[in-house]
Formats: structure tokens, C-alpha cells, sequence
């Protein structure tokens, strides 16, 4: 915003729909709006957006909760010629797996994965959470063996929470994200 010839009063309303904006907005809309070009939306879309994601470089901290989802089309919503060509196995595997970091009090990190072995999801969670954090996840064997965090395991077969100790945050966040996928793609 500093040294730009685009007032104060524009950057906050572009801010504004940016973070409020659910399924994301385009700089046709921005420009509309707030009553600018579409190149200068554009140029705020882009600044806005990458402010809000520059911010994630400090290590997430205090009790943080780990979990991974597959995301992708249900079997139910297909064509049975195109689920019998598409669907080759069970569970995640034509979806795309995706990894999910949340520290209590609001702050998500996520990432697409590979896959969910243990040196993936491992690597993700070292970059992104701090040694000695309170760290909690189900109890997928990839999460073994996370000695530099105080580490807790919830075993879903068996409860989903335990004092503290529960990834209900995040389960909320995919269900959220799921859902929203799914009516943006309707």
C-alpha cells in the first residue's frame, strides 16, 4: 500500500473482499465494485493475496493438530460408465491427498501431498510447527515416532477426544472446505 497511487480507502475494500470471499474473487469484480481498471483490481488482487499468504513464514506453535483428507468427485455423483473408468480402487485412491496443519486459535497451513507416508507428512510438519509444540493427530503410523514435539495420538477407533487432545478443529476445517467445494462445483 505504501507509495501507491491507488488511495487507502480502495485497498481496504479490495482487502476486504478478498478475505470475505469464500469461493475467491476476480479483478473483473474487484474493478466493478470499488471503481477502479481491471489492471489496477488485478494488481491489488494479486498484492493483497500475497501479503495474506507472506505472513505464514513464523512456525505455528502452542498446541497444533495434524491431519491429512483426500479430496475428489464421490463415486455417488458419477456416471456409472465414467465411475467404472474413473473409481479403480477404494478409499483415497483417485483422489488427491492433502495435508493439514491447525494451531489452536485460528491459523491453518495446508498443502497438496504426494502421498500420506511418513517422510512426507513429517517433512511438512517440521517445516511448519515448532519443536517442543503440544502436538496432536490420529493415529496413522506416518505421525510415529515425532519426538522433538510433545506428541499425542487419538486413536478414532476408539474415542475423539481426550482432554486436550483431539483434531476436531481440523476435521471441522476439511468439512467446511468440502463443502464448499462442493457447492462451487455445482
Amino acid at each position: 500500500m505504501e507509495d501507491s497511487p491507488i488511495g487507502l480507502d480502495k485497498w481496504m475494500l479490495a482487502t476486504w473482499q478478498v478475505v470475505n470471499c469464500k469461493n475467491g474473487i476476480g479483478s473483473y469484480e474487484v474493478h466493478r465494485a470499488i471503481g477502479i481498471t481491471q489492471k489496477s483490481a488485478w494488481f491489488l488482487d494479486h498484492r493483497i493475496r500475497f501479503a495474506l499468504t507472506a505472513s505464514t513464514a513464523n512456525k505455528l506453535s502452542g498446541q497444533v493438530a495434524a491431519d491429512e483428507t483426500f479430496i475428489g468427485g464421490k463415486a455417488r455423483n458419477m456416471h456409472r460408465a465414467k465411475r467404472e473408468r474413473v473409481i479403480t480402487g477404494t478409499g483415497g485412491k483417485d483422489k488427491t491427498a492433502v495435508m493439514g496443519i491447525l494451531e489452536r486459535g485460528g491459523k491453518v497451513v495446508t498443502k497438496i501431498v504426494d502421498n500420506t507416508k511418513k517422510k512426507t507428512l513429517q517433512s511438512e510438519i517440521r517445516q511448519h510447527v515448532l519443536a517442543g509444540s503440544a502436538l496432536f493427530t490420529d493415529s496413522l503410523r506416518s505421525y510415529e515416532r515425532l519426538t522433538e514435539f510433545q506428541h499425542e495420538v487419538v486413536d478414532h477407533a476408539v474415542e475423539y477426544v481426550r482432554g486436550e487432545v483431539h483434531t476436531n478443529g481440523l476435521e471441522n476445517f476439511w468439512s467446511l472446505l468440502k463443502r464448499g467445494l462442493s457447492r462451487a462445483l455445482r
